[in-house]
């Protein structure tokens, strides 16, 4: 489980008259890991071909592709009708999908034609509402031999500038007086004339408008343009209600058609990545170890006993392999091996990267303390049980890996909140079982218990909760705060601690012991040192010994000769670097503190609601019921909220930043065997 599955590099060799048989075998096998021919690398032998049939099905997937989004079509649509394959080929040998696509594109033809007017007559229509304040009807702007007509729009009113042009006609719109304001002109004057005039209104940032064509007063062109937009939007919506029509007939047939086009294309375009001669193909693939008989016999059934199949290398974990392959054999890809609980916590593992198939894949390490972390920081029944129901549901309904991540966090994480939030805290939204609870320690301050506050005695067994002050009650998130500290910095430490061991475990396996020892070994000693270091100041700083009691001696002097013969040897493979560092190391431990703060600023807020509620309560009297159960809810449902972020983000940093980093690398390549996935055809026994 903490390796990634064994795999072999096998080779499989047949004639290139049975290929298409090859590609059905290797497809249905369900087991092969393609690795991709170079060019060059085998004498004699070169990239293969598509097959006959792949452009025929490409230009029919294409077009298909083209009527699905313009019909608002997706590959993952419901389909009601799972058609058989054979049918589904007697759709694509009769033309089906020309004949889909072309009444498709047929209408969206139309379509494109009335969008086309539409925008034509929302241009003029925009065109004309620049001149509507000209007091000039459409006709009048054309037609002259002797005259130029200039329209346009000015920064300013240019009547002064332009009263220099003899026998001109200026029309201006807009309002007299205003300076700056955008206007438009109509100017008329002699052809010899135009150019003094383009100079002239230069200076006012002139813009040329197209002349409006058409007859009549701009209004009533106007007016014209806006019927012709609401006609042709009403013919629009019936093109539109083709288009739904033709979606509503077809979409089960584009669903099953572009499903089986895509799987020729893929099966036909397999060619381009192997290496072929002219009578023979080669085919260099990995192969699971534990399936590779399964694959040798599955091939010799499948092609008759006409091919050949041979184990090439069975991978080892050692990078010695890696170093000395080809180029295209040094990628080993990656097929993680987990049980059904651990299978879940995958996805957060490659939100980062596949493990690579040398490293250990942290899988398990996480799904064991993820959703620990998380019930530690939430520790409260209140707030668990609703995080194991929203997650059990996810688990059972979602289908988006995101959502099933989110889902597995909440459910498993909910269950550990409920363990701490029952056996160590022993509180729901914030209130204690039993007990004292004195929040605050104030004698004339409200304490409130669920005992108290529901007048009833819990049974003897009840008392199960663990306590500082008070055992049996319940370890307070804000009066405990010491020893809940004290419970996360030791944590950090084993959490951390198991991230090295593991590296060292890492670079053992791939590089061997005397590798791991200089890349590893140093930083796990300089780490023991530093905590050896740390308890032996506290005994002083906290506990009140002296240095020079021989408990604290000994752990100083096994401290600074761990750090010192540590970081020397670290100093080997990473120089000053491993000097530097060591205070990040601290940084590390401390990092965990969150543990507690996190669930004290939850407590801290559930404590400030509570009291809000309860003294409501206490001084309306039965009117302040609802506002007081208003204030609780909002107020608890808020916290639940912020607690699905803070403890989720934080637990989650705690594995990456911390301890991951100290032996993840990952950027491993995922095992894709070939495989077709049907979810809108079937094959039924008669086709076999």
């Amino acid at each position: 489980m903490l390796l990634p599955e064994p795999m072999s590099r096998i080779v499989i060799v047949g004639n290139k008259s049975r290929l298409d048989q090859a590609i059905d075998a290797l497809y249905e096998l369900k087991l092969i890991h393609l690795i991709d021919h170079t060019v060059g690398t085998d004498e004699g032998f070169s990239i293969g071909s598509s097959r006959p049939y792949t452009e025929k099905a490409s230009e029919r997937l294409l077009s298909l592709k083209a009527a699905e989004k313009e019909l608002g079509i997706k590959a993952d649509d419901e389909n009601d009708d799972v058609m058989s394959v054979k049918d589904v080929h007697a759709k694509i040998t009769s033309n089906c999908t020309e004949s889909i696509t072309g009444a498709v594109f047929k209408v969206l033809d139309k379509k494109n034609a009335v969008v086309q007017k539409i925008t034509e007559e929302r241009l003029k229509k925009e065109d004309l509402s620049k001149i509507a304040g000209i007091p000039v009807d459409i006709d009048l702007y054309r037609g002259y031999d002797s005259v130029a007509v200039m329209v346009g729009s000015v920064k300013a009113d240019p009547t002064s500038a332009l009263s220099v042009i003899a026998d001109s006609e200026l029309f201006v719109s807009g309002k007299a007086g205003k300076k700056d304001e955008t206007r438009t002109i109509a100017l008329f004057v002699k052809k010899s004339e135009r150019d003094n005039a383009v100079r002239i209104l230069t200076d006012f940032e002139y813009t040329e408008i197209p002349l409006p064509t058409g007859t009549g007063p701009v209004n009533a062109a106007i007016a014209e343009a806006d019927a012709n937009i609401v006609a042709f939007n009403t013919e629009l919506g019936e093109v539109e209600k083709e288009l739904a029509s033709l979606k509503e007939k077809h979409h089960d047939d584009i669903l099953v058609l572009d499903e089986e086009l895509s799987i020729n294309e893929a099966k036909g375009s397999l060619p381009l990545r192997i290496a072929a001669s002219e009578f023979s193909f080669v085919i260099d693939a990995w192969v699971p170890t534990k399936n590779v008989a399964a694959v040798i016999a599955g091939m010799d059934k499948k092609m008759d006993g006409n091919i050949y199949t041979e184990v090439q290398e069975d991978r080892s974990r050692s990078l010695h392999d890696v170093e000395h392959a080809e180029p295209r054999f040094k990628e080993t890809p990656t097929q993680m091996k987990h049980g059904p609980y651990v299978k879940n916590f995958e996805h957060p593992v490659k939100l980062l990267s596949a493990p690579k198939y040398h490293e250990i894949d942290p899988t398990v390490v996480l799904s064991i303390f993820f959703p620990l972390f998380f019930g530690f920081m939430v520790g409260d029944i209140g707030y668990a049980i609703p995080f194991i129901i929203l997650g059990l549901f996810g688990l059972k309904t979602a289908k988006h890996k995101d959502f099933r991540a989110i889902a597995t966090v909440l459910f498993f994480g909910g269950i550990w909140a409920f363990i701490f939030g029952f056996f160590m805290f022993g509180e729901m939204f914030g209130i204690h079982f039993i007990g004292h609870n004195a929040y605050p320690t104030d004698p004339n301050a409200l304490a409130y218990t669920w005992e108290t506050l529901l007048n009833v005695t819990f049974p003897d067994w009840f008392h199960v909760f663990p306590g500082i002050a008070h055992p049996g009650e319940g370890i307070s998130k804000l009066y405990d705060v010491s020893f809940l500290l004290k419970i996360s910095i030791y944590i950090g430490i084993m959490h951390i601690f198991i991230g090295y061991a593991l590296g060292f475990a890492n670079i053992r396996m791939q590089h061997g012991t005397k590798e791991a020892f200089f890349e590893k070994g140093g930083w796990m000693m300089s780490f023991v040192g530093i905590v050896l270091f740390c308890w032996g100041l506290t005994d002083v700083l906290i506990s009140g010994a002296s240095f020079l009691d021989t408990i604290v001696m000994i752990k100083v002097i096994a401290a600074i000769v761990l750090i010192v013969v540590g970081t020397v040897v670290t100093m080997k493979k990473e120089g000053a670097q491993a000097i530097m560092e060591l205070p990040s190391l601290m940084g590390n431990i401390l990092s965990y503190a969150r543990l507690t703060a996190i669930g004290m600023s939850k407590a801290g807020m559930a404590l400030a609601f509570n009291y809000i509620a309860l003294i409501m309560m206490a001084g309306a009297g039965p009117i302040g019921i609802v506002p007081a159960a208003i204030v609780f809810v909002v107020g608890h449902l808020m916290i639940w909220t912020l607690a699905i972020l803070s403890a989720g983000l934080h637990a989650l940093r705690l594995q990456y930043v911390e301890m991951m980093s100290k032996f993840y690398v990952g950027g491993g390549k995922e095992y894709e065997p070939l495989e077709i996935k049907r979810k809108n055809t079937k094959i039924v026994e008669t086709e076999v």
